[in-house]
């Protein structure tokens, strides 16, 4: 019992956490070739199916099939899709009833519910705010295991992969950009992916340096870095 509940936790955080750090890349990443005439759709596309560890297809790619691919799709090969986390963090979350709060079932329940009709906007009017919704409800979600669970074991295990999902993906991004150089328009990218643009710049108040990035990825004062995750 208490192994099952364990790996249930652990994958609830894990699978809510791919969800927001997902949502928060594509929407980065779409707003960046929407805007950007000279960036390359499909080699773009290939780098984030790349961090995300997803097979991309042979067909080229544009702004509106990695949309579908990294948000929609089912079943993807490698990685799973935005829609695909939350409903494996669901179930998760369903066969651990017992060991959450009614709060955190019901957020993950009303968001799953909510993703259809969400996704058909999306299609119509662009996917900004699909993604946000996403974000929106994996903070909602933070909030509530902050506030409704006790600090146990149970706690301690849905943070764990929560954290190791974190700093997964922070390492394939920044892995990703290996070779660019330190002042390369790239890192900006890199900074707002991971939620650390405006927080680098109250910082350091100066010309973006991917070394200063780099090493703020280990510094506790950036809410989502690695020796922050814990």
């Amino acid at each position: 019992m208490l192994a099952r509940n364990a790996e249930a936790l652990y994958w609830i955080g894990r699978y809510v956490e791919r969800a927001d750090d997902t949502a928060r890349i594509l929407d980065v990443t779409v707003h960046q070739l929407l805007e950007d005439s000279s960036v390359d759709p499909d080699h773009t596309s290939r780098v984030l199916l790349h961090v995300l560890g997803m097979e991309p297809p042979e067909s080229e790619l544009d702004v509106w099939s990695l949309t579908d691919l990294v948000a929609f799709r089912h079943n993807t090969q490698g990685g799973c899709s935005i829609v695909d986390a939350i409903s494996a963090a669901r179930e998760n979350a369903r066969s651990a009833r017992e060991v959450t709060s009614t709060e955190i079932w019901e957020c993950l329940n009303t968001t799953y519910n909510a993703l259809a009709e969400r996704e058909r906007a999306a299609k119509r009017f662009g996917p900004h705010d699909f993604l946000s919704f996403v974000e929106g409800r994996a903070a909602m979600f933070a909030g509530l295991a902050d506030s409704t669970l006790s600090r146990d074991d149970g706690y301690r295990f849905m943070m764990l992969g929560r954290a190791i999902e974190r700093v997964d993906m922070t390492v394939r991004l920044l892995l990703s950009r290996v070779g660019d150089s330190a002042s390369s328009p790239a890192w900006v990218t890199v900074l707002r992916s991971a939620g650390a643009h405006d927080t680098y710049l109250r910082t350091y108040r100066g010309v973006l340096d991917a070394n200063r990035w780099s090493s703020s990825c280990c510094w506790t004062g950036f809410s989502r870095a690695r020796s922050s995750s814990r």
